[in-house]
């Protein structure tokens, strides 16, 4: 079994009354993929200051990591963390480049079918880095990537990226507000419309929206959790789905799955036929 990867920066987050704590796809999608008895592996960076605080933590979850030192990195403070999420970028870390890629990442990959990226922030993967890292693989993007302004102050998003980041993207995550803020409407025309063959919108305790194979599915969640913490939910999901992908199992049911699986996570009741796959 071929193992699936997440490709993506540490994040260095704060929230008010609490120290800095590790953040970023590549740690919260690694507790998932803990989680499963499924090969995958990490590949990420942070700056050195941040090595002991940011990769510890992923390194003790047991996953395989590739590890680069960062000049800088990406910081958010989480100001309100639930569905109606308040952000802010305190920090703007290093972006991805066509020759890391080649000369590092995809080495580092070599073993694996389905890999998701994740920028933090828009313009941190380069479009010639998405084709490095796509090149034999099925490369699932996180729509941060797109969507999310590389600015210092409160979290802004809008439509400003580059269309050709989609050029070798086979599945594409966007959370609700991100899906608001580069379609025109969330509906299967504007899903369509990005020429990606499937489209998840998240939308938190309202389950998630597929577009795949022409078709617009609606997946349901589990009832919601009380005072939940949102930030991390998304990541999960993204790793759950695509592991779920390259054992063959349709979008629908990888997101069915993949609601389920952040679902119980949320409630801290993981359930045992969850922790694996079948």
């Amino acid at each position: 079994m071929r193992p699936v990867a997440i490709v993506g920066s540490l994040s260095l987050d704060s929230a008010p009354g609490r120290e800095p704590f590790p953040g970023g796809c590549p740690y919260h999608a690694a507790r998932a993929l803990s989680l499963l008895a499924r090969p995958s592996r990490i590949v990420t960076k942070c700056a050195a200051t941040h090595r002991r605080l940011l990769l510890g933590p992923l390194l003790a979850l047991g996953i395989p990591v590739s590890w680069r030192t960062a000049e800088a990195t990406t910081g958010f403070e989480l100001i309100r963390d639930d569905d109606d999420r308040i952000m802010a970028v305190t920090s703007i870390g290093d972006g991805w480049t066509e020759d890391e890629a080649r000369s590092w990442v995809s080495p580092a990959l070599e073993s694996c079918e389905w890999v998701h990226v994740a920028p933090l922030l828009r313009d941190e993967f380069s479009a010639g880095a998405l084709e490095e890292i796509a090149r034999g693989r099925i490369l699932s993007l996180d729509g941060q990537g797109l969507a999310r302004s590389p600015k210092i102050g409160p979290l802004a998003l809008d439509a400003d990226f580059d269309r050709d980041l989609l050029r070798h993207v086979s599945v594409l995550k966007l959370a609700e507000e991100e899906a608001a803020a580069i379609l025109e409407e969330i509906n299967a025309e504007s899903m369509a419309g990005l020429g990606v063959p499937e489209v998840i919108v998240t939308r938190g305790s309202r389950g998630a929206l597929i577009w795949a194979a022409g078709e617009l599915t609606e997946v349901p969640a589990k009832p919601p959790v009380p005072n939940a913490a949102a930030t991390g939910s998304g990541d999960a999901f993204a790793a759950i789905y695509i592991a779920a992908r390259s054992r063959g199992r349709s979008p629908r049911v990888a997101a069915a799955r993949a609601a389920a699986f952040v679902g119980a996570m949320l409630s801290r009741h993981l359930a045992p036929a969850l922790s694996r796959e079948d």
